[in-house]
């Protein structure tokens, strides 16, 4: 039985978004924002209504894009009211289209995965004997998967054969994913660091709203550009640490062994 949402719309049924369209709760779960948010900021101008099929409101990329950016503007202590004429204003001047297709290249390719599904039975039979409930719950509290009924998805293959490698080496999955839980944390400073060096020396002190045509193409070059740098850094400095870590490990097994 599908669940009905107090509209009226149906929340449940087959998968909640399809090539960047999103149901209400995923839309709002996604920008961060409350359901009943989004309403509000339609009744205020500051949202377009979704794309209805019968009794399914689907939400675009535009509408979490433009979610996030009042997100961004409440924070920044702009009003609603503040915020609508704000919109308008860049509308009627055609700078709001310039800053969502800005959003849209500083947020896209940074992850370039397929989420894999597979049933409960599935992910016993690949993990085994070992991988508990608690683990799942874990892993889904995490961001590892999502857990849909049956159906497991996982957002990011390559960390999935990365535990599956750990797994099979006899390292115990709620040790994974205490050390993932830990590499996200230094993730997250990592990418507020640089996101925080993007922000002071290529945006600038401005802000997006007041600047041109031309500067907002040189950010999208700048962040083209710079995107793939910041994986790097973070590849090869691990790869150093790893180096110089295992090697002082090596030469600790020697001495024990003398």
């Amino acid at each position: 039985m599908t669940n009905q949402a107090a509209d009226g719309e149906d929340t449940g049924g087959d998968e909640a978004t399809r090539g960047g369209r999103y149901r209400r709760e995923d839309v709002a779960r996604a920008a961060g924002v409350k359901v009943r948010n989004l309403r509000y900021y339609q009744e205020r101008g500051l949202l377009p209504p979704p794309r209805r099929e019968g009794r399914i409101a689907w939400y675009s990329e535009d509408h979490l894009i433009r979610l996030r950016l009042i997100s961004d503007l409440l924070g920044r202590g702009y009003t609603v009211n503040g915020i609508a004429e704000l919109l308008q204003a860049w509308e009627d001047g055609g700078g709001l289209s310039r800053l969502l297709g800005l959003e849209r290249e500083m947020t896209r390719d940074w992850v370039r995965e397929e989420p894999v599904t597979m049933t409960r039975a599935e992910l016993r039979e690949l993990f085994g004997p070992t991988a508990t409930a608690q683990d799942t719950r874990r892993a889904a509290e995490l961001g590892y998967v999502t857990v849909d009924g049956d159906l497991v998805t996982h957002p990011s293959p390559r960390l999935l054969d990365a535990t599956l490698a750990l797994v099979r080496q006899g390292v115990p999955l709620a040790e994974i994913l205490d050390a993932g839980e830990f590499v996200q944390a230094q993730a997250a400073a990592l990418a507020d660091r640089f996101v925080g060096l993007f922000r002071r020396h290529v945006i600038g002190p401005e802000g997006l709203e007041q600047l041109s045509a031309t500067q907002l193409q040189h950010i999208t070059a700048a962040v083209t550009a710079l995107r793939p740098v910041a994986g790097d850094v973070v590849a090869t400095e691990f790869a150093r640490a790893m180096a110089r870590r295992v090697d002082a490990e090596v030469s600790e097994l020697l001495r024990t062994e003398q």
